[in-house]
């Protein structure tokens, strides 16, 4: 079989999402073991603000050099630089199993963040090379929806890991290299020339900064609505409801990435058919009642409700931003145009955790009244979607009139 004649099918779709799992992997794994890592160092200083940090970092990696990765992902090969970034990736994740100090760990997390980054770009580039049309559209969700209910499995391992010491959670890292050899037997490079008509570039086209720039920027903040709850959801339980074992905080984080597949599965059944701006208008929306909501949760039963519901927001977001930016974007800059809106997405990430911090501390310590601030900030990104499409309607209206 020749690779003109290949055609990528169900097999290639996913393996093309299992390497999304490495992104997820870099944080949820690592979330029951918090509690754990920050009393290991608690004589360290600015361990308050380092833990979470380093726990972040990788993410961080993926907001600056996702840009770079693009660039490298088109020049050198989407393919071969997924595989190679997965092989390093399972080496520098298990690192910190045999390191002491905090600073070689969170050195260890950047480079971890540097192939997370390649790995990410690559993958999600080549799901745009491999599928069109519908079935684009269909696996760019389903790797949502992969990253979520991997999530549950990955939170469950943590804990588990986390019970035989916070080091053990590093162990998860090495699956890594499993991937890389199923991507090695069965999936080959894209070339231009399998690309459909109507997605060529022209010659000499420009890099699309119109459409590209401004959501790559409103990636960034429902980047940091979406990973807040996941990042602060062991802590609220903890803190505030006195719930502390590794095992338990691993559920919790696991039904977390259950609703959001939940969430990813209700875009694809029912807001997938609406304008961009109704899709925002009801992930933000959603986001916005559950964040001022917690607030008002005086029980862990009543915190979960809204913890679910903030989780399905989560779900409807991400693949409405990623669908859109997507479609927009010709072969010859498509890793290039990933990048620059995965720097914008994960991004959200560190900026959720370091805006949480600085806000309580100007909170009086109180999280719930945080996420609060944060609720309020969604319901006005709802309404500013809202605004959005009645002003679509309008023009649309008055095209029809003309």
């Amino acid at each position: 079989m020749i690779t003109a004649e290949r055609q990528a099918g169900t097999l290639q779709g996913i393996l093309l999402l299992l390497p999304i799992t490495m992104a997820v992997m870099g944080l949820i794994v690592l979330v029951p073991i918090l509690p754990a890592m920050m009393a290991h160092y608690r004589d360290v200083p600015g361990v308050d603000y380092l833990i979470p940090l380093m726990l972040t970092l990788p993410a961080l990696c993926v907001a600056v050099l996702s840009p770079v990765a693009g660039v490298v992902v088109d020049f050198f090969g989407r393919r071969k630089t997924c595989i190679g970034a997965l092989v390093i990736y399972s080496i520098v994740g298990i690192l910190p199993i045999f390191l002491e100090s905090l600073s070689a760990i969170i050195i260890s997390r950047v480079v971890l963040g540097a192939m997370e980054a390649l790995v990410v770009i690559s993958s999600t580039t080549l799901i745009g090379d491999y599928f069109h049309g519908r079935d684009r559209e269909k696996w760019l969700a389903n790797q949502t929806a992969v990253a979520s209910l991997s999530s549950i499995f990955l939170a469950l391992l943590g804990g588990a890991l986390g019970s035989f010491g916070w080091r053990g959670a590093f162990a998860a890292y090495g699956v890594s290299i499993v991937f890389a050899i199923a991507l090695l037997l069965w999936t080959w490079e894209p070339r231009k020339s399998d690309e459909p008509l109507e997605e060529f570039a022209a010659p000499g086209a420009r890099f699309p900064w119109s459409t590209i720039l401004p959501i790559s920027l409103l990636a960034i903040f429902g980047g940091t609505m979406f990973f807040t709850m996941q990042i602060q959801v062991s802590s609220m339980l903890s803190e505030y409801y006195g719930i502390s074992s590794t095992s338990a905080l691993g559920l919790y984080s696991g039904l977390a990435g259950l609703s959001v597949a939940a969430g990813t599965l209700l875009y694809r059944r029912f807001t997938a058919r609406f304008i961009t701006p109704t899709q925002l208008l009801i992930a933000f929306g959603l986001l916005g009642v559950s964040y001022v909501l917690m607030n008002y949760s005086p029980t862990p039963q009543l915190f979960t409700t809204w913890l679910v519901v903030n989780q399905i927001g989560s779900g409807m977001l991400l693949p409405a931003l990623v669908v859109s930016a997507m479609g927009r974007l010709p072969f010859e800059v498509r890793g290039r145009g990933t990048g620059m809106f995965m720097s914008g997405w994960w991004l959200g990430q560190p900026l959720s955790s370091q805006a949480v911090a600085f806000m309580r501390g100007h909170n009086g310590g109180n999280l719930p009244a945080t996420l609060q601030i944060l609720g309020i900030l969604c319901l006005v990104a709802a309404a500013i979607a809202l605004a959005s499409r009645f002003r679509g309607s309008s023009r649309t209206e008055a095209s029809a009139v003309g």
